[in-house]
């Protein structure tokens, strides 16, 4: 993905504070819904405040979360998350360390399981938006025969097409929009 700067970039030491499953859920839902406490959390989540708590904790040493000092009064504490998003470099997967290849595999699995309950989780959903909704939602793949710079371009292109959009957003007003979920996979399949 390329550089934004309200992007991290994960590196080997932050990576093995985010490769957790509750971790990356609660930096999703953060990231989703906006500053919440952790008990507020545990509820969205599922969870115990206890775990929540400690996991947004060790969130918070690596950099990914922090307090928001706008909220909270007495010794509730309210979690924002640091960054808008994330990149991963393909480097992690052939690191030295057998403990960051391991952190790097769990992490693009936990995205790529994300991503197919957000996807499962609107086709259940969709019944109860409005029509106009109903209309402009997209599930489609291709099979392209593609040399990897040409792979690289589609994606950087994809990439650019989307920014175009988050940067529209960021000027527009709010009036009959709402979040858009955007998932792109490229990967090569094997042929017969």
């Amino acid at each position: 993905m390329p550089e934004h700067p309200e992007v991290r970039k994960l590196d080997a030491r932050s990576l093995r504070g985010l490769a957790h499953p509750l971790r990356m859920e609660l930096l999703n839902a953060l990231r989703r819904h906006g500053p919440a406490t952790a008990s507020q959390l545990a509820e969205r989540l599922g969870e115990s405040s206890g775990a929540t708590s400690y996991h947004l904790r060790q969130l918070a040493a690596h950099g990914f979360v922090e307090d928001d000092p706008e909220r909270g009064k007495g010794r509730e504490r309210w979690w924002k998350a640091a960054h808008h998003g994330l990149s991963f470099d393909d480097e992690l997967l052939t690191d030295s360390d057998p403990a960051v290849r391991g952190a790097a595999d769990m992490y693009l699995h936990e995205v790529a399981t994300g991503q197919t309950r957000d996807l499962s989780t609107w086709l259940g959903d969709r019944g109860s938006w409005p029509e106009e909704w109903n209309r402009v939602w997209d599930m489609s793949s291709a099979t392209l025969r593609l040399t990897p710079e040409q792979t690289r371009e589609l994606i950087g292109k994809m990439h650019e097409l989307i920014n175009g959009y988050r940067e529209l957003a960021a000027e527009g007003n709010d009036a009959g929009t709402a979040r858009i979920r955007v998932h792109t996979h490229a990967f090569p399949i094997a042929t017969d």
